[in-house]
């Protein structure tokens, strides 16, 4: 099956009436979770909160699971950043989601010991992509604090992966400490 283009939904689209517009939009919605949750949010802003402690909780789980052995999956953690960044309103609840994925990582080594070094470079990148949005968000007085408790319960651990992250903390964030 040749794979619709933007351009083709477009056209698509543009034949169809208003009525028809909002049956489409509906049948998405029923048929899709995160068409739900993009449009929950449209529909009231309000439910961001609620929508990021479910996600913050998903992620906890991965790295923490109430019941279980402890399985990362990266696949899964991947995938539960992406649709949240896909249904956020806000960046600074992105930055909480990254920032939430972080500390539950330094956590996670900090109360198992070393991992391997796939983990801290997938740590690591996710706390380096949220100090990319709290820069380029003007959000550096927002999360100091929060990035600079992170990078110190990372002091120590193994593979260079404290000292990669107080590099990049530093590499950010260091601006705040001139002001």
């Amino acid at each position: 099956m040749k794979k619709a283009k933007i351009t083709d939904l477009r056209k698509y689209l543009k034949q169809k009436s208003e009525k028809e517009l909002i049956n489409e939009i509906v049948e998405l919605f029923k048929a899709s979770k995160q068409v739900q949750e993009i449009y929950s949010l449209k529909v009231n802003p309000n439910n961001e909160e609620f929508l990021l402690s479910e996600y913050k909780d998903k992620i906890t789980q991965q790295f923490f699971p109430n019941r279980g052995m402890n399985v990362l999956n990266y696949n899964v953690l991947k995938k539960l950043v992406s649709d949240f960044e896909k249904a956020a309103v806000r960046k600074s609840s992105v930055i909480e989601l990254l920032l939430c994925y972080v500390e539950n990582g330094v956590d996670f080594t900090n109360s198992y010991g070393d991992i391997d070094g796939k983990f801290y470079n997938n740590i690591a990148r996710i706390f380096e992509k949220a100090l990319k949005l709290i820069a380029k968000n003007d959000l550096e007085e927002t999360f100091y604090f929060k990035c600079q408790s992170i990078m110190d319960d990372s002091i120590g651990i193994g593979w260079g992966f404290g000292d990669w992250m107080e590099e990049l903390f530093y590499d950010y964030l260091s601006d705040i400490l001139d002001e």
